[in-house]
């Protein structure tokens, strides 16, 4: 790893630390003041912000990235208008409670359970600028320092951000602006740097295509760090005997609005019994889209993500099964158990589709779309966690980025 790299994670990850207390000690009342002066810089710095991004798209269009990738990369006037709405609509949520009586112990003892910060929370998330703002502000309502890290194609209109918006709005407040660090290198060393300090930076949030996402993680475990991986989606959408041609049609039309994002319709599968008549008024939905169909025979895997394939993300695979259950074991065992709907007019057909399917979200005659923090729960995600382990799972927001402390105090 190249030392100058690593130095400088290093050196934000200390910085964080340093500052970290000057927002755990923060108020409600200075917290959601920092978040709601973000919004308003946002919108004061839209010229900079959106000059910034337009060299990012520029410089990756010439190095050919993909359509997907750059719909990723780009900030518009409208998603930046959003980014602001979004910071507002945090800035108003609820913080939850910092401590909760849980009961008595013998003695006359009281069991409480408090909520502390993790301290510094890393992030490392690719070509997203707009993750830089949902990340940074999740930090700060969940009272956590953080180091961020992006890659090449995105690192001028993060910087942007912090510069502009992240870092004036905290100071605004009197919090310590440090408290969130924007890694200044693009190299790749980086990433690997910020998942090796275990006593600095103890968890990380991993965003990003599924192999270096895994390795990352890999990474992170050997050097006792753990994270919030987000490596693999693909939505799938099941038509069962029982769907609606008009509501199955609009599902797969909501499903494909985006090709670069892990919660797009990706498997699609149709009752054997249903597949013959059905399929000739998808593949025409699917031409006007301009989606290409992979039919059976596959020479991929069922579940291969076509999101993070730069050369064929516009493509959808399509496969026949027997009925209910074994649209659920397809998409349980298949895929990567992000999200998965049934598209279906019989509610007994959706409750044994509901009640089968174990990944983070299940959804019936509903878009995997809104597989999202921001359209479920009304605030921005960090990501979103499919482990099938206890812990924050499915899109995780600023309540989830704490830990539980058990405290036992006088009667």
């Amino acid at each position: 790893m190249d030392e100058t790299t690593a130095q400088a994670v290093a050196s934000c990850a200390a910085a964080a630390k340093q500052a970290a207390p000057a927002l755990a000690g923060a108020t409600d009342e200075a917290v959601d003041a920092a978040l709601g002066e973000m919004a308003a810089r946002l919108s004061a710095a839209r010229a900079a912000v959106l000059a910034a991004n337009a060299e990012d798209v520029a410089a990756a269009e010439a190095g050919g990235m993909s359509a997907g990738l750059l719909d990723r990369l780009r900030i518009t006037e409208e998603r930046l208008l959003a980014m602001a709405e979004q910071l507002r609509l945090l800035a108003g949520a609820p913080h939850p409670a910092r401590s909760v009586q849980l009961g008595t112990l013998p003695g006359g003892l009281r069991l409480v359970e408090r909520r502390r910060p993790v301290g510094v929370i890393g992030a490392n998330y690719e070509a997203r600028p707009n993750v830089t703002v949902d990340v940074a502000s999740q930090l700060v309502k969940s009272r956590n320092a953080g180091v961020l890290r992006t890659g090449s194609a995105a690192l001028r209109s993060a910087t942007v951000l912090v510069r502009e918006v992240v870092a004036p709005a905290l100071a605004d407040v009197a919090i310590d602006p440090d408290v969130i660090q924007l890694v200044p290198s693009a190299d790749r060393a980086a990433a690997a740097a910020l998942v090796t300090l275990p006593h600095l930076v103890p968890l990380v949030i991993l965003r990003g295509s599924g192999e270096s996402t895994r390795e990352l993680g890999q990474l992170a475990a050997r050097h006792g760090v753990r994270t919030l991986a987000h490596a693999d989606g693909g939505g799938v959408l099941y038509v069962d005997v029982a769907a609606d041609p008009e509501r199955t049609r609009d599902l797969v039309e909501r499903g494909l609005d985006r090709l670069g994002v892990c919660n797009r319709l990706n498997l699609l599968l149709i009752h054997a019994d249903r597949y013959d008549a059905v399929l000739p008024a998808i593949l025409d939905t699917l031409r006007e889209l301009g989606v290409r169909p992979s039919l059976p025979p596959h020479d991929h895997a069922v579940g291969y993500e076509w999101a993070l394939d730069a050369e064929r993300e516009a493509t959808v695979t399509i496969a026949p099964v027997t009925g209910v259950a074994d649209a659920a074991r397809v998409a349980n065992e298949e895929t990567s158990g992000l999200a998965a709907t049934i598209v279906t007019e019989d509610p007994a057909a959706a409750e044994e589709f509901l009640a089968g399917y174990t990944g983070t979200g299940v959804f019936w005659n509903a878009s995997t779309r809104l597989l999202d923090g921001f359209k479920l729960l009304g605030v921005p995600e960090t990501g979103i966690n499919i482990d099938k382990v206890p812990g924050p799972r499915g899109p995780v927001t600023y309540p989830d980025l704490c830990l539980r402390q058990y405290a036992v105090l006088p009667g």
